[in-house]
């Protein structure tokens, strides 16, 4: 049901074990507490499994095409919902907290970036502290060596979009990130994530 997959200082990050949709990750934070990047279905064992871990307060959705059964673990959880402005008018549910350039932090150490293009209001969520852990969403899938980078789609919301957001992270510092894919045995993760995740998109962009 559950994978741990970080132990850290102040927070540890979770893998929800479920084969359909996008990968569904949670983290616990010491100011924050439980904090659900996408939803699986709902669940109301797994619900209370992570409510012993710690308490559920946020569902945090980088893009509308992770949320499922969204009202069904707000109500349940009593969790407030997270989604950029673009994605919210999108999900199936109610959104609580609508993130634009004037909102975009959840704490002092957790902020939201803008990586749209593979959807029109793609978001990732950084922990800041290090040793630093980003969760892209859709905009980055593992390539060919495991690690994220920019994998194009003829479904994408804007190709010229997803190259601007993904040059942005060349100035970020981070060991960890994850993505919408995870394939147990070919994801990679991290440590040195940040470094892998530059020369990935060098590579992309000299194709």
């Amino acid at each position: 049901m559950l994978e741990k997959l970080l132990e850290l200082r102040d927070r540890t990050l979770w893998r929800i074990l479920d084969a359909s949709g996008p990968a569904v990750y949670y983290i616990t934070d010491h100011k924050a507490e439980g904090i659900l990047v996408n939803t699986p279905g709902f669940d109301e064992p797994l619900l209370a499994r992570l409510q012993a871990i710690s308490p559920l307060k946020y569902i945090f959705l980088p893009s509308h095409r992770g949320a499922r059964d969204l009202d069904l673990w707000r109500t349940a959880s009593g969790a407030e919902s997270i989604s950029s402005e673009p994605e919210a008018a999108l999900i199936e549910g109610h959104v609580d907290i609508t993130l634009d350039s004037k909102r975009n932090k959840l704490t002092r150490t957790i902020d939201f970036l803008p990586m749209s293009g593979v959807t029109v209001g793609t978001c990732a969520l950084r922990l800041k502290n290090k040793p630093g852990v980003m969760f892209f969403g859709p905009a980055l899938e593992p390539g060919d060596d495991g690690w994220p980078t920019l994998v194009p789609h003829a479904e994408d919301y804007s190709a010229e979009n997803r190259l601007f957001g993904s040059l942005g992270v060349q100035d970020l510092a981070f060991e960890y990130a994850f993505t919408d894919v995870f394939e147990p045995g070919h994801t990679r993760y991290g440590p040195g994530a940040s470094e892998m995740i530059k020369a990935a998109l060098a590579r992309f962009l000299d194709e």
